[in-house]
């Protein structure tokens, strides 16, 4: 492979025009698909086979609706005088009389004749039901409602909004991920002390991020992909991005100064750096479409959307960063330095054989370890009690419409009404099927935290009824979910073969999604920790080093999700990070943290090591090979991890719950494991470890395949590897001029 990347090297730096040319068209082709055929994101997040799946597909067969218009709530609520006054009845009905002039309404259930009012008649609500899905309503007809609900909150009338149209819209882009960009570039002008230098980096990943998002924007109209899936590609893509360009520049930085010439510098550092790239990359990709093996649908496309943007962030890295080097020519040498970045950076300073990282690791290895290991088990803790679910209109923030007509409704109907459980009820060869149902169904009314249950309606075949039960607690609440688990769990007891009792609606379906991915995150981490080890005692030629990054990434995992349980579940530190309500973890957050964190902690692991190997191979000093690792890959690897933690933690800001809790998951993995695990726990362990941390056996070191991950052989003999490109390359121009 080293060689292979040594010669692709040579061609984009002869190539360089075309190389550059061929990327811009291939973005500006793909941005007018893209932009022409717009998003198709379905926004939908079950699983298939679960036990609310497939009472909702009972529910459809047997209650077959053509109606499947999205639905706006208006919720109501009187400051003084009830709702059923003269006044504030007249100012409603004019205001329902008002939306149905929209001609894509279907028709609109009045809170007086619905008699959808609270028990003091100070809260009430109407239901807007549109011809069209809920994807498909437009925003004229959303502004429109806006406009009455401000009018009537005018009048006296608190109007707020709820149902299944999103007024609050996922936010793929915004200042905050420019501020991520912006960090990132000063951290690269520092550590190459050139903005000119540092601006390459960001110009091919944003090159790679728009290739990658028109990629999955056009894929978004030919298969189902939750609307997050662009998200998660964007975040990586930058990041990615970012990183593997910085790996590659600065290998061609060092080999510059090394004194090579600058088409040899350019090829060396695509066989050695982009070595890593490729390796770090699939390893990702690896990762991701591995998710696939939790046989969740919405997860597995947003595997493969992130997949594909890492995959052309590495053909960006190996492909077009040697290209845009050759044309920058001697503008970004080591050479070409700013005189203020090189003041503040103090690079200045004269190197040595070790830096004050190297010191602190390597010298009480033990008291460090000891300490790294304390840290790391500390903030795993609250993982203990790690509780999934999906967030809703009650953990968003107070300034939105949606979450306060969610108190609103608790306020007026209860904490359940806003998660209230459909129960389907099938008889199977009964004669009297309503009745048997009836019979069947009736310890619902006798359970613990049962606020009210509706009488059973019969489908149109009458084999088949459904049954509302309002919780007495929310929908996040632990006795919400123990409820859902009781009603099953009776019925199963009842050993009645002539009534089938499902629970299904939301909160069925979110307890449901939450179980399924606690249940499969065992299996995943299992299989990403068995892959992790194969790969790394292939790379390194070892059976402790591969032992002792598994446990690492162990560390890191479990260190992230203690994190967010402590933020986004317990509450603490919530406030600066502008979580509105402590809420349990989005389900799929450990499943994908786990995949991207995997991929993410064996680059650096990667880099890191590498470097320690190559210096004790050809020195046999094992604590010296560590101090080289990290004096000469240490901060590259630093400054990696800074500028992933900077995108990463620009989500943060965004206003969406599940966005934020993505960002902060992965900013703060990256900070755990870039400084915590690789940077202090790794060296300190290979210290401890000495030359024994490099021992196989000989019979392994025979079975296992040679992979040149830091393009050894081509150090070796990088000459052989040009001659031989240079006459291929001749022979394609002799060819060419015959041809004309």
């Amino acid at each position: 492979m080293a060689k292979w990347l040594y010669r692709l090297g040579v061609w984009s730096t002869r190539k360089r025009k075309m190389v550059i040319t061929m990327g811009l068209a291939l973005l500006i082709v793909l941005a007018s698909f893209g932009l022409g055929m717009g998003t198709s994101f379905t926004g939908e997040m079950t699983i298939p086979g679960t036990k609310s799946d497939q009472a909702a597909k009972v529910l459809n067969s047997e209650f077959p609706s053509s109606d499947d218009g999205g639905q706006i709530r208006l919720i109501f609520r009187a400051e003084d005088e009830p709702l059923t006054s003269v006044v504030n009845k007249n100012y409603i009905r004019q205001a329902l009389k008002d939306i149905k002039t929209d001609l894509s309404v279907k028709f609109v259930a009045s809170p007086f004749e619905a008699m959808t009012l609270s028990a003091d008649k100070k809260i009430g609500y109407a239901d807007i039901t549109y011809s069209k899905p809920a994807s498909e309503v437009d925003e004229s007809s959303k502004e429109h409602v806006l406009n009455i609900a401000e009018w009537l909150g005018k009048e006296g009338i608190q109007t707020e909004i709820g149902g299944s149209v999103a007024f609050s819209e996922i936010e793929v882009g915004g200042i905050s991920e420019v501020i991520g960009i912006l960090i990132a570039f000063m951290i690269l002008a520092f550590t190459f002390t050139s903005f000119l230098a540092a601006g390459l980096p960001i110009l091919t990943a944003v090159i790679g991020l728009g290739i990658g998002l028109m990629t999955v924007i056009i894929g978004s109209n030919f298969v189902s992909m939750s609307s997050f899936s662009i998200t998660l590609a964007v975040m990586l893509a930058l990041a990615v991005g970012i990183d593997y360009a910085l790996f590659i520049m600065s290998r061609y930085r060092q080999q510059l100064a090394e004194g090579f010439d600058r088409e040899t510098a350019i090829a060396q550092a695509n066989a050695t750096a982009g070595g890593s790239v490729v390796f770090a990359g699939l390893t990702v990709i690896i990762a991701l479409v591995g998710l696939s093996v939790v046989q969740i649908p919405f997860i597995t496309m947003m595997g493969l959307a992130a997949a594909i943007s890492v995959f052309v962030a590495v053909l960006i890295a190996i492909i077009l960063v040697p290209a845009i080097l050759a044309a920058a020519g001697d503008r970004i040498s080591p050479s070409r330095e700013n005189r203020w970045l090189r003041k503040w950076s103090g690079s200045k300073k004269e190197k040595t054989n070790e830096n004050a990282w190297s010191r602190v690791a390597t010298r009480k290895p033990w008291l460090t370890t000891i300490l790294c290991i304390a840290v790391l088990i500390m903030c795993t803790l609250p993982f203990l009690h790690m509780q999934l679910g999906l967030p809703d209109n009650g953990l968003k923030s107070t300034e939105t419409t949606e979450r306060r007509g969610y108190d609103l409704m608790a306020e007026g109907f209860g904490e359940g009404f806003n998660g209230p459980l459909v129960v389907v009820a099938k008889a199977n060869n009964s004669e009297d099927p309503q009745s048997a149902i009836a019979q069947a169904a009736a310890y619902i009314n006798d359970l613990p935290n049962v606020s009210s249950v509706t009488p059973a309606i019969p489908s149109p075949s009458g084999d088949a009824a459904i049954i509302t039960v309002l919780p007495k607690t929310g929908p996040h609440d632990i006795r919400t979910t123990e409820l859902v688990k009781t009603i099953r769990e009776k019925a199963d007891q009842q050993n009645n073969k002539q009534v089938d009792i499902m629970v299904t609606g939301g909160t069925a379906v979110n307890i449901d999604i939450s179980e399924k991915l606690q249940q499969a995150l065992p299996k995943f981490a299992l299989l990403i920790v068995g892959l992790a080890f194969v790969l790394l005692m292939l790379v390194f030629r070892s059976l402790l080093v591969p032992i002792k990054a598994v446990l690492g990434f162990l560390f890191t995992l479990g260190s992230t999700l203690g994190f967010i349980v402590l933020v986004i579940q317990d509450g603490y530190l919530a406030s600066m990070f502008g979580i509105p309500e402590p809420g349990p973890v989005l389900s799929f957050l450990p499943i994908l943290v786990t995949g991207i964190l995997f991929g993410l902690a064996m680059d650096y692991e990667v880099f890191l090591v590498s470097r320690m190997r190559e210096d004790f191979t050809h020195t046999g000093d094992a604590r010296q090979s560590v101090k080289s690792g990290i004096n000469h890959s240490g901060p590259v690897v630093t400054a990696a991890g800074l500028i992933m933690i900077a995108v990463f933690a620009s989500f943060i800001f965004a206003e969406d719950t599940i966005i934020k809790s993505m960002g902060l998951a992965l900013a703060f993995g990256i900070l755990v494991d870039a400084f915590i695990v690789r940077m202090t726990l790794v060296p300190a362990v290979m210290t401890i470890l000495g030359k024994s941390a490099w021992y196989i056996p000989a019979w392994l070191d025979r079975l296992l395949p040679n992979i040149d991950v830091e393009g050894e052989s081509v150090m070796r003999g990088d000459h052989k590897a040009a001659i031989g490109l240079d006459r291929t390359i001749t022979r394609e121009t002799i060819s060419a001029e015959k041809h004309g």
